[in-house]
């Protein structure tokens, strides 16, 4: 318990301090369908024009499944799929391929500067088109910081940080974890949103059972939030890799208002998330993102227009 409180007063949910957010993006409405097979909802069911992302790290399918209690009961309350597959390994390129729609061909985990992508991200596409984007890393001792720090921060879990034509959008939207819980607490969750947890609190040094502890307590304040109580905000949880044991096989959980017990086998990858990122502020996949089979049509899902 002391641990995950640690962990919360990371994220500001011991602190009744608040941070300056963003415009207020897309999203009022609240709708729910009882569904049991994924298909599109009819006009007056809830879109989608927020997405919050969090990435665990180095377990598949199984073993999150048999280890994390209360993401695995939000998987089977919500949805999640039983075919999604990780892109490579180590960690970095499939950080990279949810930001930008591709690995780039990087096979390490060095950091920006041994990696300098140019072109746009999911993030600066958002930021483009007028809507939202944040990235919470919790530990990160600055915004956008480049180099590993802080508390067990460590940049390649941080993608937008690799970007260098978003340099001035990461400085100011890639922030410490404790940005996050004040923008739930205020209905401020950006369009496009990643949540990075520190080296233990994403399993990566500490058990499966941590971060499920981790995830249920900041999940239990985003599903309080009037940004899930809008109806407009779908929350991905997934891991960026397995540990080399099941083909890169990994869970990936949606949960949105309007899911209920569905259970995708289609073959979906990183890349059908980066194509959500994109489409959820209607701009193109990125990269081999464009390619890629589609998180909203498999789980049924439709965008705010």
């Amino acid at each position: 318990m002391v641990a995950l409180c640690a962990g919360l007063l990371a994220l500001g949910s011991c602190s009744p301090s608040e941070s300056g957010t963003q415009t207020e993006p897309r999203g009022s409405e609240t709708s729910a369908r009882p569904t049991h097979q994924p298909h599109r909802p009819g006009s007056g069911q809830p879109t989608v024009s927020k997405v919050l992302v969090f990435v665990v790290e180095n377990h598949s399918l199984d073993q999150m499944r048999a280890q994390m209690p209360y993401t695995f009961s939000l998987a089977e309350h919500y949805g999640y799929t039983t075919s999604y597959h990780a892109l490579t390994h180590p960690s970095l390129g499939n950080y990279l391929a949810i930001a930008g729609g591709s690995t780039f061909g990087i096979t390490d985990d060095n950091s920006p500067a041994a990696h300098p992508i140019h072109g746009p991200s999911v993030f600066s596409q958002a930021l483009a088109a007028g809507d939202t984007a944040a990235t919470y890393a919790e530990g990160m001792p600055d915004a956008c910081a480049l180099n590993d720090g802080g508390d067990q921060y460590v940049v390649r879990h941080n993608p937008w940080t690799y970007f260098v034509d978003d340099r001035a959008a990461c400085t100011r939207f890639d922030v410490p974890g404790v940005h996050l819980l004040p923008a739930v607490r205020s209905g401020r969750l950006p369009n496009v949103g990643l949540v990075i947890p520190n080296l233990c609190n994403d399993a990566h040094d500490c058990g499966l059972a941590t971060a499920d502890d981790w995830l249920h307590g900041v999940m239990e304040k985003v599903l309080a939030g009037p940004d899930w109580r809008s109806g407009h905000l779908a929350i991905v949880i997934t891991a960026d890799e397995d540990d080399y044991s099941a083909d890169n096989l990994v869970l990936t959980t949606v949960v949105d208002p309007g899911l209920h017990h569905v259970v995708v086998d289609a073959p979906l990858t990183h890349l059908s998330l980066s194509a959500f990122l994109s489409e959820v502020v209607h701009q193109p996949p990125l990269r081999k993102a464009a390619g890629a089979p589609s998180l909203v049509d498999a789980f049924g899902l439709r965008v705010t227009p």
